[in-house]
């Protein structure tokens, strides 16, 4: 069984790294951000609360994401392991993560703020089916139209210069602690971000003896 957390800033790769290594090895990808969204589109009590809190730029409470986190991982669906992103996010997340689970590794996806930026604003979800699209990496077909239900792509309520300023300088802030407890344990693999995907992914997977992808 492999367990792995994934962390990095907003457009740094890690929902596209965590699939890679989910779907080849059999592991369930468990996204804070995943989860959130899905309550936001099925208009549920805690989508109509983690609205208001993106929208106005900030990061969703760390008590909030630590009991929907708890809650998943309490169902025991990941038989051959889980990799995980977006918690823990401070040091007392990441003590408790630790004791509570006998984690394989930390991959930490390094991305410069300017790339960050970049990537970010150029994001676009689709308004019926949420399928993401990036206009650098995978553009549609058809300008502001989804390829796979013709629906409309949008820019994300929180994908502003503004709110990303907000939201950079909160992760720095609390992602320093969790790195240096993380980093204690000698757990923790830095990855540069701004190659491409493949390059990426095949750095964890040496880093961690991993199978190369097939």
């Amino acid at each position: 069984m492999r367990k792995f957390v994934i962390m990095g800033v907003q457009g740094s790769g890690k929902g596209t790294q965590a699939k890679m290594l989910a779907d080849d090895l059999d592991l369930v990808h468990i996204s804070v951000g995943d989860i959130f969204r899905w309550n936001v589109q099925s208009h549920t009590k805690l989508g109509a609360q983690v609205k208001r809190i993106v929208a106005s730029g900030h990061l969703v409470g760390d008590d909030l994401v630590e009991s929907v986190v708890r809650e998943r991982l309490a169902s025991h669906d990941w038989n051959y392991g889980f990799i995980i992103d977006g918690f823990p996010r401070n040091a007392r997340q990441a003590e408790f993560f630790l004791e509570s689970y006998d984690i394989d590794g930390v991959i930490y996806l390094d991305l410069p703020g300017e790339e960050v930026y970049r990537r970010v604003l150029a994001r676009r979800l689709c308004s019926r089916c949420g399928l993401d699209y990036n206009l650098i990496a995978s553009r549609p077909a058809v300008e502001d139209t989804c390829d796979v239900c013709g629906g409309q792509l949008l820019t994300r309520s929180d994908d502003n210069p503004e709110a990303l300023a907000v939201r950079l300088r909160e992760y720095h802030e609390k992602t320093r602690p969790v790195m240096e407890t993380f980093q204690r344990k000698e757990y923790v693999a830095i990855i540069d971000a701004r190659r491409p995907a493949a390059d990426v992914q095949a750095e964890i997977r040496e880093h961690f003896d991993l199978p190369k992808l097939s």
